[in-house]
């Protein structure tokens, strides 16, 4: 009699710290689905401070992405940052609208090489102003402190590559 109060205790325990595990999980997934869009949202919100732009908040964000670096369209996906599509169409109109340089290698005619052009070097400035403003009071106002921030992306630094495991090894 007691092995089957004890089996259902067991049961019971296990199925609370899955429903934990599942909700957490599920929370965090909606966190950052948020988080994503809220930091679109703040750098938009920048950009409108500043005067307008002709960027979206996406461009922008690839912008400061590229930084100082000359990248191919791939090194950006390989990054993790974009999607294909959404990188080709995105670097195709930052080129026409005067914010990345780019140049055909001469080892591979297929591969393009983006850059910054001034412009393009001014919008990562706005963007780099705009993270250490936050970084100015993330502490007093945002009750983030550096602690958090490494657990933090402890975290998420594991969940990208349980993600990237479940694709590469198809989990």
């Amino acid at each position: 009699m007691s092995a089957v109060i004890d089996a259902r205790a067991r049961a019971k325990v296990q199925a609370v710290a899955e429903e934990t595990i599942q909700g957490e999980y599920l929370q965090a997934l909606r966190l950052i689905e948020r988080l994503h869009r809220l930091l679109l949202d703040v750098i938009k919100d920048e950009f409108q401070r500043q005067g307008g732009s002709d960027l979206n908040s996406v461009q922008a964000l690839l912008i400061y992405n590229i930084g100082e670096s000359e990248l191919t369209a791939g090194d950006l996906k390989r990054g993790g940052y974009y999607l294909g599509s959404n990188v080709s169409y995105n670097l195709k109109k930052l080129v026409d609208m005067g914010y990345i340089h780019y140049k055909k290698s001469e080892t591979d005619g297929r591969s393009v090489r983006v850059s910054l052009t001034d412009k393009g070097h001014d919008v990562c400035d706005v963007v780099n102003k705009l993270y250490q403003r936050q970084l100015s009071s993330i502490e007093t106002v945002g009750s983030v402190d550096n602690e958090d921030l490494k657990h933090l992306n402890k975290a998420l630094m594991r969940l990208e590559r349980f993600w990237s495991h479940q694709i590469l090894y198809r989990l």
